[in-house]
């Protein structure tokens, strides 16, 4: 399990989310926008779409919530017009941050992100500066209640998954980003239902941080993924569990 997801977990297992699920809302919301502008609003021909109204059922945003989003996305109501874009920075202790944003102003949206690194010892990046150290991989998270480890293995080499991670809290399985979709739609002829279906970039090294470092770090993405037009960010940041739970109790 990478370090942003045990940090992830720790921190629902303190209840420390339960304030953030506003923001989940909102960025399910502009995901499902999105999703519906670029391949319609049948899930059934929409392999995004159906992967964030998963997201949606998990997080049990409310379905007015949804049909709003759906209305936005094929114009029946009228919505911003919003854009994807990835930023790339440094944080404490050379930690390599991506951060995707959707905004329908990236101005404003860069000048907050840049105040937020910057004030927490870190700084913007160049174009693939920190990019290139990391792979994009699908990723579909899967309840351990009901399936082994061996279980979910054979499943996933018959659905076509590239590998398994089961040493966490969830099995977690990886796809080629080309073959996410896919797979997950074999689990779920399967029966098997995904917690998750998600394109993530996984560092290929990982940067050791410590002690205030790595408290500082924390504080960093946690200022990140609470911004309102943030939708995602992944670091390489090797922390401790020890150091997750001191920074989360300070």
């Amino acid at each position: 399990m990478s370090g942003h997801s045990k940090w992830s977990t720790i921190k629902r297992k303190k209840g420390a989310l339960d304030a953030k699920r506003g923001k989940i809302f909102s960025r399910l919301a502009k995901e499902i926008t999105i999703a519906v502008r670029q391949g319609g609003p049948d899930p059934a021909g929409n392999a995004r779409l159906r992967a964030v109204l998963i997201a949606c059922r998990n997080n049990n945003m409310p379905r007015e919530n949804i049909d709003r989003a759906i209305k936005r996305g094929t114009g029946e109501i009228e919505g911003a017009a919003y854009e994807e874009i990835r930023y790339e920075a440094y944080g404490p202790g050379g930690v390599g941050i991506l951060i995707d944003v959707t905004t329908d102003n990236k101005n404003r949206t860069l000048a907050e992100i840049r105040h937020l690194v910057t004030k927490s010892g870190g700084s913007m990046a160049a174009a693939n500066a920190v990019a290139w150290n990391f792979d994009s991989r699908g990723v579909i998270t899967v309840p351990k209640e009901g399936i082994s480890d061996d279980e979910i293995l054979e499943k996933a080499i018959e659905a076509g998954a590239d590998d398994v991670d089961s040493s966490g809290d969830v099995h977690e399985i990886y796809t080629d980003p080309t073959q996410l979709h896919a797979v997950a739609d074999a689990f779920e002829q399967m029966g098997i239902k995904a917690q998750e279906i998600e394109l993530k970039m996984i560092p290929k090294t990982m940067q050791k941080v410590d002690g205030k470092m790595a408290a500082a770090v924390l504080k960093l993405l946690d200022a990140l993924e609470e911004h309102d037009d943030v939708q995602n960010v992944f670091s390489n940041a090797d922390i401790s569990e020890q150091d997750m739970e001191a920074a989360l109790n300070e």
